[in-house]
């Protein structure tokens, strides 16, 4: 690499090219592997847990101080109360991986007292390579990337993925599908968000929305976007989307017309928790005195419903952030 990158993005890009290479030897024997599922559709290999295991291991060799929020272990290793937290996906894709299906990747961010700082996207698949520093663009290998100059619906590709959990309201997301797709070129579902994200970053997507995300399959992505002049948010145009299960992004003016399509479908959490309604998402994590992750988990149980449509005025997006109090155990 030409540029001299942040020694924290070094040790990410090692522990992403480490989780790779396991990735890699495992792709010629897939039908070896030994997959379980943790839900419905949504599977586990233990090709998942040994790239975990490596990363985590060349993260706390080089930064044992730090914290730990992994896809597979959660908050089990790592300090617990760091300002520094590594988010991890290890292998964004796992259903496309044990089918053959080369669309995949590991996925690594670093928040520091709430903003995520460095992240890296790495297709092992293709030997690609996305990385970001907060202020310093971001890049795919050596070069820089910058989001579309798209500015119509009607001339964009859009990015999405489909709902595939058991509780994933499929009419809500059909209405949103027919919404979107009326309205732009085309419509794509690789299956992997991670690489979606960073698609928008490349400028190969224009824009890019889906529900029922976590925070490590957005977290590095969601860096890649705004250092390459995007936008990205939840679906009333708020900044606030890590732990919200629904995000969009794109470049500036195709963000603003997907923002205005989908507000009306947001799952409006405070609201409907407040009216008790069934099926409803938890609140925040900071309303329940939750960590993150219990009330993640308490998310990814229960069903989501479609709020009635209302007008919504798109917000303008600020930094990508995660609350301190969103880092830190109990409440």
């Amino acid at each position: 690499m030409s540029q001299a990158l942040h020694p924290m993005l070094n040790i990410a890009i090692k522990a992403a090219r480490t989780a790779g290479a396991l990735i890699n030897r495992a792709s010629m024997d897939v039908d070896l592997l030994r997959i379980s599922s943790k839900a419905p559709n949504d599977f586990v290999t233990e090709v998942d847990q040994a790239a975990e295991r490596a990363i985590i291991e060349v993260l706390l060799t080089a930064y044992p101080g730090h914290g730990i929020l992994a896809e597979e272990s959660g908050r089990e290793h790592g300090a617990k109360d760091s300002d520094y937290l590594w988010i991890i996906d290890p292998l964004d894709g796992t259903t496309n991986f044990i089918h053959g299906f080369p669309v995949y990747a590991v996925s690594i961010a670093l928040a520091f007292k709430g903003q995520v700082q460095q992240a890296v996207v790495y297709d092992p698949s293709r030997n690609d390579l996305f990385y970001a520093s907060k202020g310093r663009g971001a890049f795919l290998n050596d070069k820089r990337l910058r989001v579309s100059k798209r500015i119509r619906m009607s001339d964009s590709l859009i990015g999405t993925g489909f709902p595939f959990r058991k509780g994933d309201n499929f009419k809500r997301y059909v209405k949103m599908f027919e919404a979107v797709m009326q309205n732009c070129a085309g419509l794509r579902r690789p299956g992997a968000a991670a690489l979606d994200l960073c698609y928008v970053a490349a400028g190969y997507y224009d824009g890019f929305f889906e529900t029922g995300l976590s925070p490590w399959d957005i977290a590095a992505g969601s860096l890649m976007i705004t250092e390459a002049g995007g936008l990205i948010g939840n679906f009333t145009g708020d900044s606030d989307f890590l732990y919200q299960r629904e995000v969009v992004a794109g470049n500036p003016k195709i963000y603003g017309q997907l923002v205005q399509t989908l507000a009306p479908y947001t799952k409006v959490i405070k609201a409907e928790a407040a009216s008790g309604t069934p099926g409803s998402l938890p609140p925040p994590a900071e309303e329940t005195g939750l960590t993150p992750e219990a009330a993640l988990t308490a998310a990814l149980g229960a069903s989501e419903t479609l709020s009635d449509p209302v007008a919504s005025v798109p917000k303008k997006p600020t930094a990508v952030r995660i609350r301190k109090s969103d880092i830190k155990p109990g409440g």
